[in-house]
């Protein structure tokens, strides 16, 4: 599935943080988005460790845009809070890779690797500034 609920509550996170000039925590951030405090921060340390976010500690600490919206684009943030390229299909991009080993027969493999190539260009191209200015 390309959109998960990681994915879906990282790009909310990211709106939210991009509205803000202080630090949010994950505790607010939870109860702003109604999200589960523990699954937030999972995906906010994610979306740290990808140098999407900047952390800070503290009594005044919290989660800041460590890029400008521009330049985060909605592959990367994906890719971070799902611990892989997202994709629509369990397909693999490679032919010798097929999870069901019958790529060389499956005929509809060459269609679904040209249209995960043009959703993850997309997804390349989108920026975190392109879903603010909707």
């Amino acid at each position: 599935m390309l959109i998960t609920r990681a994915s879906e509550y990282a790009i909310l996170s990211l709106i939210v943080l991009s509205k803000s000039k202080d630090p949010k925590d994950s505790e607010t951030l939870s109860r702003e988005l109604t999200i589960s405090k523990s699954f937030l921060a999972k995906i906010l340390q994610s979306l740290a460790k990808a140098d999407i976010l900047n952390s800070y500690k503290g009594v005044n600490g919290g989660f800041v845009l460590k890029k400008e919206p521009h330049e985060i684009n909605m592959l990367e943030v994906m890719s971070s809070v799902e611990g892989k390229a997202p994709a629509v299909f369990e397909c693999s991009p490679s032919i010798h890779d097929c999870p069901s080993n019958q790529a060389e027969i499956c005929s509809i493999w060459p269609f679904l690797n040209k249209l995960q190539g043009k959703i993850d260009l997309f997804l390349a191209e989108l920026t975190l500034a392109d879903i603010l200015n909707d």
